[in-house]
């Protein structure tokens, strides 16, 4: 790569991101297995600690604000217990420009995570996907049109969780066109269509293929869905098999960078945030690509859902060959 950090960095804290999504509380139920169950087979936890941590889209917002850029997010929670531990995270110290609107009745969205010798033995999901009614949405979109009047581009993370409509798809990307913002969307697996025109679309591997042809090759498949919905940049996860990265005529194949991968929870939020910031600071594409499969290369190599910092990913880019 031909990127000059110590520039690159000092542009990053220049740049205002604006991250709308599915917000979530990750909850880690840490102990140690030391024997199964006499009721069934399954293992037995013995409970050592719980901690929180913010995840969704606002995982991507801490990854953003861990690289240096200014961040103002937007999501939804319910008026409870954990949307107010959520709230008390992401207020921390004040790191970013905060607007979480509540919908009674509403759960927030948390995932418990339960860990076990340092690895994850079972996942339960507290949530619902339905959209939320008009009163709600109203006041989002108003809070994301005065937001983009102060910012550089603009994220989407949908988790399939409601927010993220067909009605509210298509009103973001006008706004967004309108206010001349690069739209870089994670996206769940339908609504491709409504994300027409975004600066950068990034599904998974099964995502991209809930969405094309299975009977074309993965490149004829790339190709299409990239021309057909005008995106400026397809970026597709891979997993084990890294990532792929069309833009223009280009196609090309980045392997997975993870030395030891101990946890792949969050590294497509990082992935996104990476390629993001590297975009809106003008770095070539390809050469964006490769600075977010660093990155998530890195939180892959620890437990739990974790951001990048700016320190880790100049440490590993400057030590790619080692």
């Amino acid at each position: 790569m031909n990127i000059h950090l110590d520039k690159l960095i000092d542009q990053f804290n220049q740049k205002h991101i604006l991250v709308i999504g599915d917000v979530m509380l990750d909850e880690y139920i840490w102990g140690n297995v030391n024997r199964i169950s006499p009721e069934a087979p399954v293992p037995v936890v013995k409970l050592d600690n719980v901690d929180y941590h913010s995840g969704g889209a606002a995982n991507v917002g801490e990854n953003v604000f861990s690289l240096g850029c200014e961040v103002t997010m937007v999501g939804l929670i319910g008026n409870d217990t954990n949307g107010d531990t959520l709230k008390n995270i992401l207020n921390k110290e004040n790191r970013f420009k905060l607007h979480l609107v509540q919908q009674p009745e509403r759960p927030t969205t948390v995932k418990t995570r339960i860990m076990a010798q340092g690895q994850q033995v079972m996942r339960v999901d507290n949530e619902t996907e339905e959209t939320p009614p008009s009163d709600i949405l109203e006041k989002i979109k108003s809070i994301i049109g005065d937001a983009m009047e102060d910012v550089d581009g603009v994220i989407l993370q949908d988790y399939g969780k409601g927010l993220f409509s067909k009605e509210m798809i298509i009103w973001i990307m006008q706004r967004a066109k309108k206010a001349s913002l690069p739209v870089y969307v994670d996206p769940k697996d339908h609504n491709y269509s409504c994300f027409s025109g975004a600066r950068l679309l990034k599904p998974n591997s099964s995502e991209f293929w809930n969405n094309v042809d299975p009977n074309t090759s993965f490149e004829e498949a790339a190709t299409s869905l990239k021309i057909d919905n005008d995106y400026g940049i397809l970026l597709v996860t891979r997993g084990a098999d890294g990532m792929s990265i069309f833009y223009g005529d280009n196609k090309e194949h980045i392997p997975t960078i993870a030395r030891s991968v101990h946890d792949v929870s969050g590294a497509g939020d990082t992935v996104i945030s990476t390629f993001a910031i590297c975009d809106i600071c003008g770095v070539d594409p390809l050469e964006s690509a490769w600075m977010s499969n660093y990155a998530a290369g890195k939180v892959c190599e620890q437990a739990g859902v974790v951001p990048i910092i700016i320190d880790d990913l100049v440490g590993i880019v400057n030590h790619k060959d080692d």
